[in-house]
């Protein structure tokens, strides 16, 4: 079982709703079964399963026949055993986990499993996290070293002390590195002049190491005197451009591991300088075009002088730093902290933090960053081929609810604002678009080593039982496997009973049904003498519609009978031309009687008579309800007219007063004769006299 938990009732509900999760397989995205010739391709068939039972194909039937959905195989007479489904093999590394000196943060630890293309629901399992306190820390102190940085070096020499007791106050395993980098030594970056290689500072009053581009001063250790020791000799150093070469250092850094000492703890890359920085295509300056290879260049004295690439362009470093899971923190002055926020964009696990300008506050940046830092929870995936599909649900404030949630799929997962000791859930759902070889990928948490191992298998072969070479099935002359035939050379045929040397004219018009012109009805194609028949198509001339027969609640033959040659063949009791009838009576009966006597039992419903109704016929209906409803209709439409014949006599009467005591004059508007005031004079008298 995937998703495990403590309670036992949580595994009960797991039982009850993955088969209802399964067969809502419509609902959740499953797809209609395309049918395919052979097995193999079948199952690689969203919705689609094969039946292999000899005899099962009609005449005429072709083998896509076989591949259908598991329903439809089944109705049409397939049994069970012959149809291949996916064989879920889920053996885990399930460690419990713990915060003690075998401290695990990632649960389960292996996965291995089958898949099928096209499942109706995917592969689905949950991955806790919790992080630990007192993890391992492995910082790398990577430092600008050219002349702008003097009291920035001053500084860090006396904040040494400082900067281990701020880390050991997250881990006591503690181990710690120190590297620094200048710039490529080639014009037009550093002075070739060999006065200027010895000693490039800019002033005589001050002294300078010869420039470099990156240089490893002290691998990973828990000595932190030694550490403290190696910052205090460092000198200063110069370049003739504003860049640096920061991008090498950081390449070099992150991949020389054994180089570097970097362990199975929190990688963090600490990154300080006071300038910008070069880039891809910046190489070209100096001649070099050639991009970096990726690979470790340091000299035994763990110099790097970066004279044969070109600088790493920014996606290299984002893949470089997520491969090797390393956590980068830039920590930069102000007047430059713009360009370094846009660089943190494009590299994941990354943080910007302001220097001031002589890096007294890098103990803060160093503390805020690493609380920002693990305080973020991204699960990602690694080397998954394509093909193969990855999607995520995260539960990071709430509990896991024991199985996927409502909530929608995204292809990042992450949580943040996340405590020591606050366990955050996540489910993964995998899902195969494609037939692939057997891999393996991981997933693991952004900044943390350990890692999910997943191992994915697929289904795409059928194990439909042993060969049968020369079988009878086939005429002898073909291998049966899964059903179906494998025509040795020379055979053709669904039984690989026609020879290629027979007459084509004589067995095309064993393919004319009653002299027509068409091949097989123009349903099928002719193969040796005998139709083969496309799909929903039947019959020794593939003159039967298998799909065209009378539907009912939007299926064929209602779902109750089998569709052939455009009529439907009832199941035992159903009828009707669509399957729609039941030729039961039990709804019908009561006290020993069909619907009680007064009414026909038809569909396994009645039909009432003599103004009886109900299910069974037993309720006679209230004529009197019915009379009174009528007379309530027809009092309120009397009293509505009355009303409205008020209103009006109303109004009416109301206005003749003031007509008649207005002059004559005023009645009479402008184009108005005064035959036409006479007349209404007259009306309105004859009108008030009656």
């Amino acid at each position: 079982m995937f998703v495990r938990g403590p309670a036992a009732s949580q595994m009960v509900l797991l039982s009850i709703l993955l088969p209802l999760l399964h067969s809502l397989g419509g609902v959740l995205g499953a797809k209609t079964c395309v049918p395919r010739p052979s097995c193999s391709e079948c199952i690689q068939s969203p919705g689609c399963a094969w039946c292999s039972a000899k005899g099962f194909l009609q005449a005429g039937e072709p083998s896509e026949r076989r591949c259908d959905a598991k329903e439809a195989l089944t109705s049409r007479g397939c049994k069970e055993p012959y149809l291949p489904e996916t064989e879920e093999a889920l053996l885990m590394k399930d460690k419990e986990l713990s915060a003690s000196d075998d401290i695990i943060q990632l649960r389960p630890q292996q996965i291995d499993f089958q898949l099928r293309v096209g499942e109706y629901v995917p592969q689905t399992f949950k991955v806790s996290f919790k992080r630990a306190e007192g993890y391992p820390i492995d910082l790398y102190y990577l430092m600008d070293l050219s002349f702008s940085m003097g009291d920035d070096l001053d500084m860090i020499k006396k904040l040494g002390q400082d900067l281990v007791s701020t880390l050991q106050s997250f881990t006591k395993k503690l181990r710690i590195g120190f590297g620094s980098f200048v710039d490529k030594v080639a014009l037009p970056y550093v002075s070739q002049m060999k006065r200027k290689r010895r000693d490039p500072s800019p002033h005589r009053e001050t002294s300078c190491q010869p420039a470099f581009s990156f240089q490893n001063l002290l691998n990973l250790t828990t000595d932190i005197a030694a550490f403290e020791k190696k910052v205090i000799g460092q000198r200063i150093s110069a370049n003739l451009d504003s860049p640096e070469s920061g991008f090498d250092a950081i390449m070099q850094a992150a991949v020389c591991k054994d180089v570097i000492g970097w362990d199975k703890g929190t990688k963090i890359l600490l990154y300080t300088s006071d300038d910008t920085f070069h880039m891809a295509g910046d190489g070209r300056l100096a001649g070099l075009s050639e991009p970096p290879d990726g690979h470790c260049h340091l000299s035994p004295s763990g110099l790097y002088d970066g004279t044969r690439f070109d600088y790493p362009s920014v996606g290299q470093l984002a893949r470089v730093l997520t491969a090797n899971n390393i956590q980068l923190i830039f920590a930069v002055t102000k007047n430059i902290s713009a360009a370094y926020e846009e660089l943190s964009k494009m590299i994941p696990q990354s943080v910007v933090g302001v220097l001031e300008s002589d890096s007294s506050n890098v103990v803060q940046i160093i503390k805020n960053a690493y609380n920002s830092l693990s305080s973020s929870v991204v699960l990602e995936h690694h080397g998954t081929p394509q093909g193969l599909e990855v999607a995520y649900q995260a539960y990071c404030t709430s509990p896991s609810p024991g199985l996927p949630g409502l909530r929608p799929w995204s292809q990042r997962a992450e949580c943040k604002d996340i405590k020591i000791n606050q366990q955050v859930d996540f489910y993964v759902q995998l899902n195969m678009s494609r037939c692939l070889e057997q891999t393996e990928f991981h997933l693991s948490v952004q900044g943390i080593s350990e890692q999910l191992k997943l191992v994915v298998k697929m289904k795409c072969e059928c194990d439909c039982g042993p060969v049968e070479e020369a079988s009878p099935s086939c005429s002898g002359h073909g291998t049966l496997h899964c059903g179906t035939c494998r025509c040795d050379p020379g055979f053709l045929g669904q039984t690989c009973d026609c020879q290629q040397s027979e007459d084509h004219v004589s067995l095309y018009e064993k393919c004319r049904h009653g002299g027509s012109s068409q091949l097989c009805s123009g349903h099928g194609s002719c193969e040796c003498g005998k139709c083969a028949c496309q799909h929903s198509f039947s019959g020794p001339f593939c003159e039967c519609d298998d799909s065209n027969c009378a539907q009912s609640n939007q299926q064929l033959c209602g779902g109750n009978g089998k569709c052939v040659c455009g009529k439907c063949n009832c199941l035992a009791a159903y009828g009707g031309e669509a399957c729609d009838c039941s030729t039961l009576t039990d709804r019908c009966q009561t006290a020993g009687r069909p619907c009680s006597g007064r009414g026909d039992c038809l569909c396994n419903r009645c039909v009432c008579k003599g103004g009886f109704d109900g299910d069974h016929c037993s309720h006679i209906p209230n004529n009197c309800t019915k009379y009174d409803t009528m007379s309530g209709i027809v009092f309120i439409g009397l009293l509505i007219i009355l009303i409205s014949r008020l209103l009006l006599e109303f109004h009416y009467r109301r206005g003749v007063p003031k007509l008649r005591h207005r002059p004559a004059a005023d009645r009479l508007e402008g184009g108005e004769t005064q035959c036409y005031a006479a007349i209404m004079n007259l009306f309105v008298s004859d009108h008030l006299s009656v």
